[in-house]
């Protein structure tokens, strides 16, 4: 039905959602958009740049776009006149009750009174965005958007518009950049017509080239590694230039590298080399140091390989792919909430992989990505308590489960089809049929959008979605689970149960707490800790295996896997921990990867891991209630005289050190309990020390307090 312009002004003011507050003190203005757009927009921008060599090498997944057209609406009650000026990113027109203001639309004059205000935009190009400056209405969290006229979202819920940090008018989200500063090399070896750069460690940013003198052509040879760089055919990027004129000048493309390897014609000359360091500014929040030097190495090149790849959003890899992986930000995620706290780049990079409707593909084109996506939302809540969040990407929630549940099969359960991918991990195994990991991952998912609907009242999605987790649960454990060899098997295919054992099911099993008592000792003891199952060779899946066993108090093995595998890769030279590692593999192979000699990432933020095993598994600090309202610290040595460290909250930092005979905190936040074993009786001045069992304690941490307690550590783990 086409609507004339009367119609069409009266369906604009129905946009308008009465809010509350109106006696408040207005937010300060800030640009606002469609909630999700502007993540789209700049995850697509981002994604874009990857090279192999000279050529571009996009993603294989399918590309969402920001919604073209946005309403922007607000109701006032103003107790005089008031103008509003307008920064607008896009065409647009505004309107006051439904008529549409004529002439200058900059300066608008909004009569004292009740009134309903619309600003319609349209931007093809970025995300449709507004600044609003007034003496009491401004552009900040209390206006609502929608897609078209009469929109009505999930459950009638008006949809907040979003924002984040862009509070001047002259910085509108499309002008985005991430922060820079010049960094100069370690070393500079000079040949005849070469430069070797060697910046000391792995870093990202933009090569600038001093005092360049001459005419002619200028190639640099990109390496994570020296061999990399050196290998002029192999090396995975390049850019090529040609000099025109005499001084500075920085390379237009941001790359990652440790070295560079430059190349000039007989009548260039260049002086010096330095680097635009590319970064997003971080507060260092959470810290571990021990006893055992080797462990606060890995530790620290940990927090440097989480701060690489923490960008625009979470990335894999800063080389290689430069792009956002579900598999992968979940798990960097839990590293963050022990390391910086960041959870604006968690809620980017949870918007930019989910896109937008309709749902035709799994996230990634990974049938795992899909399920792991839900379970990091539930994730982020847990430790952030960001309900708001939550509300506003819940529709797409639904509409992804929507797709998922879809895709069933006449069992209940998921399997690949036509176009998906199912990864698990790099390991060879067969990943046809219902593979056992893929249920539990499934069912864990279920559980989180039941948490979800729950949170935002959708009462009876939620009664739904607890049933499908409970029935999913009690099928795999008929179909999977082997009660002679007490482990799960694999998988079943064509209706046949395939008798081969892999740590993946057995390791989600018990990290989810799906397990009884006896049934989580046979894992550990049949699969976890048996070396005749198929080892895990990346840092991926290692992030899963080791926060299970340490999730049943094995700390102490914990310790000698993170000193060995982690260990093993400082050991051979590396700056910050890698993709996958084999050590006996040595170089230049070890590099290899995809069937490319130089196809390894050196910098993955899937190594990450030891930020959150050491801060979740030994300082042993966890959020019971959302956002540490209460949380739990229950520090284990696993194996060290002692530990002590910081972890991060919405309310501060919770420090804890932890030796043989002493353990002390210091509280922020919520209500804490201490969780400790000792052989002796314990003492505490500051607190009442409770018997939880025998050789068990418990103390209550009250906020702000810090508490020494004398005890005697029960077991090295």
């Amino acid at each position: 039905m086409k609507l004339s312009a009367r119609h069409l002004a009266a369906a604009i003011a129905a946009l308008v959602f009465p809010l509350t507050g109106m006696a408040q003190a207005p937010a300060p203005a800030t640009w606002i958009w469609y909630p999700g757009d502007f993540e789209i927009w700049l995850s697509n921008e981002m994604q874009v740049k990857r090279n192999e060599r000279d050529a571009l090498f996009m993603p294989f997944w399918r590309f969402y776009s920001h919604q073209p057209q946005v309403n922007f609406t607000r109701h006032v009650d103003l107790a005089e006149p008031e103008t509003i000026s307008l920064q607008v990113e896009g065409k647009y027109s505004v309107v006051v009750d439904g008529k549409f203001v004529q002439g200058d639309q900059r300066h608008v004059l909004v009569p004292a009174g009740k009134h309903g205000i619309n600003v319609q935009v349209y931007n093809a190009a970025t995300p449709p965005a507004i600044y609003v400056q007034g003496k009491t209405i401004r552009s900040d969290g209390h206006w609502t958007v929608g897609p078209k006229p009469f929109y009505k979202p999930l459950n009638g819920v008006p949809v907040q518009a979003a924002s984040w940090h862009f509070d001047t008018p002259a910085a509108p989200p499309s002008r985005y950049r991430l922060a820079t500063r010049e960094i100069g090399a370690a070393r500079i070896q000079r040949g005849a017509h070469s430069l070797l750069v060697d910046f000391g460690q792995e870093t990202i940013g933009f090569v600038k080239l001093k005092q360049v003198k001459g005419r002619g052509n200028v190639t640099l040879y990109y390496g994570e590694s020296l061999e990399e760089a050196l290998a002029t055919e192999t090396g995975e990027t390049l850019d090529r230039l040609a000099i025109a004129h005499d001084g500075d000048m920085v390379l237009p493309n941001s790359r990652a590298m440790r070295y560079v390897n430059i190349r000039f014609d007989d009548d260039v000359d260049i002086g010096d080399v330095a680097l635009l360091y590319e970064y997003l500014p971080q507060v260092r929040r959470g810290s571990f140091k021990s006893s055992d030097a080797a462990l606060n190495r890995i530790w620290d090149v940990s927090l440097r390989t989480l701060e690489l790849n923490t960008r625009e959003f979470f990335l894999d890899g800063i080389k290689r792919d430069h792009w956002i992986w579900s598999g992968d930000a979940v798990q960097t995620y839990l590293m963050n909430y022990y390391a910086f706290f960041d959870s604006d780049t968690v809620k980017r990079t949870t918007w930019a992989l989910r896109g937008a409707d309709p749902v035709d593909m799994h996230i990634n084109t990974i049938l795992d990505y899909s399920l792991y996506w839900f379970i990091g939302i539930d994730d982020y809540y847990r430790y952030t308590g960001d309900a708001a969040f939550v509300q506003s990407i819940y529709p797409r929630m639904v509409t992804l489960m929507d797709f998922v549940l879809g895709r069933r099969n006449s069992n209940g359960m998921l399997e690949g089809m036509p176009g998906d991918w199912v990864f698990v991990d790099w390991a060879p195994m067969p990943t046809d049929g219902e593979l056992a990991v893929i249920q539990l991952l499934l069912a864990r998912s279920l559980d989180a959008m039941a948490d979800s609907a729950t949170l935002v009242k959708d009462v009876e999605r939620a009664a739904k979605y607890r049933a499908l987790a409970a029935d999913l649960k009690q099928k795999i454990m008929a179909a999977f689970w082997d009660p002679e060899r007490q482990a799960f098997i694999h998988r079943r295919k064509d209706g046949k149960p395939d008798t081969l054992v892999t740590r993946h099911p057995n390791m989600f099993a018990l990290m989810f707490g799906y397990l009884d008592a006896a049934q989580a000792e046979a894992v550990k003891r049949n699969v976890l800790m048996n070396d005749q199952v198929q080892k895990i060779t990346t840092p991926y899946m290692r992030f899963y295996e080791l926060a299970a066993l340490a999730e049943s108090g094995r700390q102490d093995y914990v310790t000698g896997q993170v000193r060995d595998y982690w260990g093993g890769m400082l050991n051979d030279g590396a700056t910050c921990f890698w993709e996958q590692y084999d050590p006996a593999q040595k170089a230049p192979e070890r590099y290899a990867m995809y069937g490319k000699a130089f196809g390894m990432s050196l910098c993955h933020a899937w190594g990450a891991s030891p930020l959150y095993l050491f801060g979740r598994y030994y300082l042993g600090v966890r959020p019971v209630q959302p956002g540490y309202a209460t949380y739990v610290v229950e520090p284990r040595l696993g194996c060290l005289e002692w530990i002590e460290g910081k972890v991060p909250t919405p309310h501060g930092d919770i420090d804890v050190a932890a030796s043989t005979t002493e353990i002390r905190v210091r509280a922020h936040g919520g209500q804490g309990t201490l969780r400790f074993a000792s052989t002796v009786a314990p003492r505490c001045r500051e607190g009442v020390i409770r018997t939880a069992s025998t050789g068990h304690y418990e103390m209550t941490l009250e906020p702000g307090r810090d508490y020494v307690v004398a005890y005697a550590a029960a077991s090295s783990r």
